[in-house]
């Protein structure tokens, strides 16, 4: 599995150094936008995780009320009516404690927990959809660039038997139109060559905005690849670990936890709940109108402390509603056991098809290369017979054209091999 790792790059570093995959990975993981609002939401749903772990602590309130009355009103020391004006001031704590409540407290802490792995998940499948993007990228701007040096290899040669061919003329070895058609083959290698280069600095853009690179500054890639190719060894191994390790098939498990949790706490909804309540009051009363005086402040304050204790048994008897929210939730777990169906077949099916990619695009290189090996060959004779003057320019343009089209065509079989052999060691957790 792809990792974040964490290091920046300066930009006079970056307009020197020449970049591997493994580099603009890096580099595109730390400064991936999506994969910085999943670092975002793993951290909020750790937050998550401890608000709901303070459920399982009581609750704690504390009031202070202020109050003048004048006018008719009860005499708290008398507890009958008077007409005086009177300020009181109350003080009160407040503590209380869930006992029971259907089993909703543990499950949303559990759920949280799972919420919060999900989140590690997710930012893992962002980090490896990226990775991927970015290989797939980097690998164009090689296969852009590689081509850029074969089509500027045949401009070169074509420009050389130019020279050589006008020289022929010269002697009276070849005629003009043989001049006028390597003249018009050298035209066309310089458009393939302008063609060429134009696809790079295309390929090249693509890559920078994938990486969230600047796309002023210069970037150099270097990758030298393998010319070995190997059939990639799958047995039902790569697909049990990865409808086991997947990012994408975790999430989808963890979806349908999620829904069964849901669907617990729905339920839970319905059954009683119990709490404790314990209390300290206390309060200071003074007679303003009446005359006399009243005991000072903190005499009052510790006499006329009260305390109390308190249960509360609350019995859902009937509420529509909580009975609609326990089927929603039933769905809901089956709507994700779908999704997660879903989820497997296409993740077992991308395997698939990878390791099929992989293996056809292996053979492939291996058949190309001989087709490459052989028109270098024949290219390379016919070039000597034109020399000689037993082959007509035509001819030996037909012979370089075809040498050209198969080196590319090679170049592009390697290109695929090697994106598909890369997906394969994904899905076997090897990493990108």
């Amino acid at each position: 599995m792809m990792t974040m790792i964490a290091s920046g790059h300066a930009q006079t570093e970056s307009s020197e150094k020449s970049w591997t995959m493994d580099d603009c990975i890096r580099y595109a993981i730390v400064h991936s936008t999506n994969v910085r609002r999943k670092v975002m939401e793993e951290k909020i749903a750790k937050t998550e995780v401890q608000t709901v772990l303070s459920d399982f602590l009581p609750s704690v309130t504390g009031n202070v009320n202020g109050q003048y009355s004048w006018g008719r009103n009860i005499d708290p020391e008398t507890n009958i009516y008077n007409n005086y004006t009177t300020f009181n001031n109350y003080y009160s704590l407040y503590a209380t404690l869930t006992v029971f409540d259907g089993g909703q407290t543990i499950n949303r802490f559990r759920q949280a927990k799972l919420l919060r792995r999900q989140g590690q998940t997710q930012l893992q499948q962002a980090s490896d959809d990226k990775a991927i993007e970015v290989m797939q990228k980097f690998v164009d701007v090689v296969y852009a660039q590689r081509c850029v040096e074969l089509a500027s290899e045949k401009y070169d040669e074509s420009t050389r038997l130019l020279m050589k061919t006008k020289r022929m003329e010269e002697l009276g070895i070849k005629s003009l139109p043989d001049v006028a058609l390597v003249e018009s083959q050298v035209a066309e290698d310089d458009y393939n060559l302008t063609h060429s280069r134009n696809q790079f600095q295309t390929a090249m853009l693509a890559l920078k905005s994938v990486m969230n690179y600047p796309v002023d500054d210069s970037l150099m890639v270097s990758y030298h690849p393998s010319g070995e190719v190997e059939l990639p060894r799958v047995s039902d191994d790569i697909y049990t670990y990865a409808l086991q390790n997947n990012p994408k098939a975790v999430s989808a498990q963890m979806n349908v936890r999620k829904a069964e949790f849901d669907h617990i706490i729905a339920k839970g909804r319905l059954l009683p709940s119990l709490s404790l309540q314990a209390s300290v009051s206390t309060g200071y009363f003074r007679n303003i109108s009446g005359g006399g005086s009243a005991p000072p402040f903190h005499t009052q304050f510790w006499d006329n402390v009260g305390e109390g204790l308190a249960a509360s048994l609350s019995l859902p008897l009937f509420e529509f509603s909580r009975y609609k929210n326990v089927r929603k939730a039933k769905r809901n777990i089956e709507l994700a056991q779908l999704e997660r169906e879903e989820t497997m077949r296409q993740l077992h099916d991308d395997i698939t098809q990878a390791v099929l990619d992989c293996e056809g695009y292996a053979k492939e290189v291996e058949k190309m290369a001989s087709k490459v090996e052989s028109d270098s060959l024949a290219y390379h004779l016919s070039y000597r017979k034109y020399e000689e003057g037993m082959l007509s320019t035509f001819e030996l343009r037909t012979s370089s054209n075809t040498l050209l089209d198969s080196r590319i065509r090679l170049l592009q079989m390697q290109m695929m091999y090697i994106i598909k052999r890369k997906l394969v060691n994904y899905y076997k957790g090897e990493g990108i």
